[in-house]
């Protein structure tokens, strides 16, 4: 049975940044918004959005989001291949077939001589086809799988970021994945934790892309439904305000592949103690949203009758959420900074709040900055030195409503 525990209101594309006709209303067609409920699966102990959006609204050739240009993630994406290259000897795997569902413009696959590449962005569909990668321009399914299977044979890695949490209809996306393992296979994926979105209360986690929140209970179960076992989980507290990296095999296979480190009792240990198979624990991270809700706006506020001048830092998914569900805009944020170029000279979705480029925006003449992208708070810390010294703070929401510098 689902039960739903939180309500973040009317909701737009959190990646669909709009030009300024949109925003003024010159064109025929009006933003689109649904209303974003979460609820709980008490049989799986699943985290997913009560109403899905169409995948062909989110993902499509105006998709915002270059991997590429986030130095941190290159960086991970780099280190994860070469994790994946040594484990080959440890669980006695191949990577002569590498699959990556959701390549993006192809900083993981990159790093693979050899590779094919499922992306149904035609933007980064192109920018993988010049790395020399065949991909496939369509969403992941076990018809695609097929297809896949028939052209390149069985797959000895498939591995996918920040991806199979967008997947609606995961019985189908974990039938396809085991449909196109090879015997001795590995399936890796990387996708934010529920249990670190709990514990920080970033409730930002959850927008329209993310169609669920995994907790590794939730994972074992699906997963075993389809066949696929899940036999290590890497703790990644540092990707995306926290994520997991999930390994999986076929079921019942005899290979290398064991949790010798008991990493997957440990993980879930940790979401049991912390109550991820408890409705009530939801009920109460829902007070503690509404709680951040009313803090944020009550503080933004006390800065606008204080005549000080606030913008925003990092153009961001998570952001959309924040700034939608609590009603936040123009009146109390000038501005949002970034340096992504196909977002800079447009405006923030639902809240219309104008993105401008970092590098023409003097954040010397802002006392607070709002860390959208908050994940990345050290970093922009130490980017900043020079605003700090100044005497500007930044202000947060995860774990609570606070300022620092």
């Amino acid at each position: 049975m689902k039960k739903e525990f939180l309500d973040l209101g009317q909701q737009p594309i959190a990646n669909k940044f709009l030009y300024w006709e949109e925003v003024n209303g010159d064109t025929d067609t009006e933003e689109f918004f649904f209303d974003l409920k979460v609820v709980f699966d008490e049989e799986t102990n699943l985290v997913s959005l009560k109403e899905f959006v169409k995948p062909e609204l989110m993902f499509n050739e105006d998709y915002k989001y270059n991997t590429s240009l986030s130095v941190p993630m290159v960086e991970h994406f780099k280190k994860t291949a070469e994790l994946m290259k040594e484990l080959r000897n440890d669980y006695g795997y191949k990577t002569d077939n590498v699959l990556e569902i959701g390549s993006n413009d192809g900083p993981f696959v990159s790093n693979f001589e050899n590779a094919v590449c499922v992306e149904p962005c035609d933007n980064f569909v192109e920018k993988t086809e010049e790395l020399g990668y065949k991909t496939y321009n369509a969403f992941w399914t076990t018809e695609l799988a097929e297809n896949i299977v028939n052209e390149f044979g069985k797959m000895d890695l498939i591995y996918s970021a920040n991806c199979i949490c967008h997947i609606q209809d995961l019985d189908d996306c974990f039938q396809a994945v085991k449909n196109t393992l090879s015997e001795k296979g590995m399936f890796v994926f990387e996708d934010p934790s529920l249990l670190r979105m709990m514990e920080r209360g970033s409730y930002d986690q959850i927008y329209d892309e993310h169609a669920h929140v995994f907790s590794v209970l939730a994972l074992k179960k699906i997963l075993a439904r389809n066949d696929l076992q899940i036999f290590r989980v890497d703790d990644l507290s540092h990707i995306h305000g926290g994520s997991n990296r999930i390994y999986v095999r076929r079921m019942n296979i005899n290979s290398n592949m064991f949790d010798a480190s008991g990493s997957v009792f440990e993980a879930i240990r940790q979401e049991k103690e912390f109550g991820l198979d408890k409705f009530e624990t939801y009920k109460v991270f829902a007070n503690r949203v509404e709680k951040s809700k009313k803090d944020l706006v009550e503080k933004l506020n006390q800065y606008k009758k204080e005549g000080k001048k606030v913008a925003s830092y990092g153009a961001t998914s998570k952001s959309t959420t924040v700034f939608n569900y609590c009603d936040i805009g123009t009146d109390l944020i000038d501005l949002i900074s970034d340096t992504t170029p196909d977002k800079i000279g447009l405006y923030a979705p639902g809240s219309h709040i104008p993105v401008k480029n970092r590098s023409e925006v003097n954040i010397l003449d802002y006392d607070v900055l709002f860390l959208g992208a908050w994940n990345f708070k050290d970093t922009i810390a130490n980017k900043e030195q020079e605003f700090i010294k100044k005497g500007g703070k930044f202000l947060t929401h995860v774990p609570q409503v606070m300022e620092f510098s």
